[in-house]
């Protein structure tokens, strides 16, 4: 699934193209997604203009003068500008025309993704989210005051969207190795410190990811239909039974929740 760097990737690749262009049409070829597309939304945003493009968790959120389009990339979904002209695949479900003849195109082979229409940043997909984990709200404090009494491992806790959004998989066991934590630890359990050094693992890792244009996954592609390139430096996610690149012990990998952990058994305790 794309993640938070891939979402952002996303929301600034398109950002330069949409910003000031009028909509002129909106063509829904299958509203089967996730959620139904709305039956209204070809009517609401003719004629009006895209005036920002933020993200909020792995939600990207396309201000028009009238709302906000909502776009969740789900599984395999992705986001491109190109020409209006251009054929479309066969999973093209939508595309919202601009009046320069190029429009913003989304596919998506699985279907897991969804496009609300919003009047407000009020919507229950929002709505009880943590903080953003490059901000400033997303700090050692914040992490170890909420985590006493967890017994909930603290990968899961990080993962949890109400704590802070946008720690997928990846990037969880990316940050607690190089924070030196043991992804089974239980959160409560996590001291102060080195809670510190997860947040500002988190962060880092985070901010690379989003400066080389996401992860390598296989359905993922960016707004130019390229794919990311953080996945080669990668140091435990995807390489169980290798050899830790700091101490050359042998990863180890267990199932939390039904996700792949790789860990180092020496590095991180």
């Amino acid at each position: 699934m794309p993640e938070l760097p891939e979402v952002e990737t996303t929301r600034r690749g398109v950002e330069p193209h949409i910003l000031d262009r009028t909509i002129t049409d909106v063509v829904v070829r299958d509203r089967r997604l996730r959620w139904p597309i709305p039956d209204d939304l070809e009517q609401v945003l003719k004629g009006t203009k895209f005036v920002a493009a933020r993200r909020r968790a792995k939600y990207l959120l396309l201000d028009t003068r009238r709302g906000t389009l909502m776009v969740h990339l789900g599984m395999s979904g992705s986001l491109r500008i190109m020409d209006a002209s251009s054929p479309p695949l066969f999973h093209d479900h939508w595309d919202v025309v601009l009046d320069d003849g190029r429009c913003l195109r989304y596919n998506d082979p699985r279907r897991f993704g969804s496009l609300h229409w919003l009047q407000s940043d009020n919507h229950p997909l929002l709505d009880h989210l943590g903080p953003e984990p490059l901000s400033s709200a997303f700090n050692a404090d914040y992490l170890y005051n909420l985590s006493r009494g967890r017994k909930a491992s603290v990968k899961q806790f990080l993962m949890d969207g109400k704590v802070v959004v946008g720690v997928g998989n990846i990037y969880a066991n990316e940050a607690l190795f190089m924070a030196g934590v043991r992804p089974d630890r239980a959160a409560g359990r996590v001291s102060k410190d080195r809670y510190q050094r997860v947040v500002e693992r988190v962060k880092a890792i985070l901010q690379g990811a989003i400066a080389q244009g996401g992860t390598t996954l296989r359905d993922f592609v960016n707004s130019d239909g390229q794919p990311g390139y953080f996945a080669q430096q990668l140091q435990v996610y995807g390489r169980a039974n290798q050899a830790c690149r700091i101490c050359a012990v042998t990863l180890k990998e267990i199932r939390q929740n039904n996700r792949s952990t790789v860990f180092c058994p020496k590095c991180q305790r």
